[in-house]
């Protein structure tokens, strides 16, 4: 683990990137139970504002480019780079906009990810999207038919994702980008915790598999046990090397995540849902910032034992 000295003769963790998930969407093809990924406002959606999303990536490079040392997150930790990581919903639902997104990020100066779950994933969105992203994660709970129509993971329609589907994206997605880094995200709920993935897993290759624990911030469906979650991890402790686990209380407070109105949001457990900032390109990154904040502890903590899982 890298440190770098504070200003009282200290160390604070030094981190390669500083990573800020932005949900561009609440719209999503599946309807997962468990889902947290519902937020309150009525406005329009920023994603479809481009001067706005514009202005918010302008903020957001300004406020936490390594260099600005008023950012006060400064006092706790360092960080060489930022990385713009979008998720939803399902992000892929706006694939223009996704593209376009990636393309400015890129072009100011960010390291850029998707995640997604899959489904919409075509080749022809590999061979486009993949140039652009340091890292391409997939949302994926299960091999099973029946446990993925428990949870909710298919369409109106009843399409369900396959796993040779994901392997053709992936596999694509490589060709185009050999440097492009996969993680699977696997939330482990009381559908799916008795299970093993191994063998998907091992299938789908990927650099970094995160494994969580179903946060009940917007329902308590599907909650899982203390020992079942260790359980699941225990069955799995072959892929130990790629695992990079996430209990409740790591989740709390320990990401920097924007809404799709371009508010910062935070969780914490015991509280109703999430509260907001002010919308960034209102009223600038550094306000908005101020009254959500997040725990750079807890931050550090995961994306330093990430990041050197992913360089072993």
């Amino acid at each position: 683990m890298k440190h770098s000295l504070t200003r009282k003769g200290g160390v604070r963790p030094l981190l390669s990137e500083l990573v800020i998930n932005w949900h561009i969407t609440e719209a999503c093809n599946y309807r997962c139970r468990y889902c947290y990924a519902h937020w309150t406002g009525n406005n329009r959606e920023l994603v479809h504002n481009v001067p706005g999303t514009m202005q918010m990536l302008e903020n957001l490079w300004q406020y936490f480019h390594p260099q600005n040392v008023a950012n006060p997150l400064r006092q706790a930790m360092d960080w060489k780079g930022i990385r713009l990581n979008l998720a939803g919903g399902e992000p892929l639902l706006y694939a223009e906009h996704v593209h376009r997104i990636l393309t400015d990020a890129r072009r100011i100066g960010f390291n850029t990810s998707l995640i997604t779950n899959g489904s919409l994933f075509s080749l022809e969105l590999a061979q486009q999207l993949a140039p652009n992203l340091s890292m391409l994660g997939f949302s994926l709970d299960s091999g099973i038919s029946t446990t993925n129509r428990q949870i909710g993971r298919q369409s109106r329609h009843g399409q369900l994702l396959a796993i040779e589907h994901l392997q053709e994206g992936i596999s694509a997605a490589r060709r185009r980008n050999p440097e492009l880094q996969i993680k699977i995200n696997t939330v482990v709920n009381a559908s799916n915790c008795h299970e093993d993935l191994s063998d998907v897993i091992l299938k789908l290759a990927p650099q970094r598999w995160k494994v969580l624990r179903m946060l009940p911030i917007v329902t308590n469906q599907l909650m899982v046990s203390d020992a079942a979650f260790q359980e699941f991890v225990v069955r799995h402790q072959a892929l130990g090397d790629l695992m990079c686990i996430e209990d409740n209380t790591e989740m709390v407070e320990s990401y920097v995540m924007i809404d799709p109105l371009g508010r910062f949001f935070q969780n914490a457990l015991g509280q109703s849902r999430y509260r907001y900032s002010r919308p960034i390109p209102e009223v600038g990154a550094a306000q908005a910032f101020a009254t959500v904040g997040m725990d750079p502890a807890k931050f550090c903590a995961r994306y330093l034992g990430a990041l050197e899982k992913v360089a072993a």
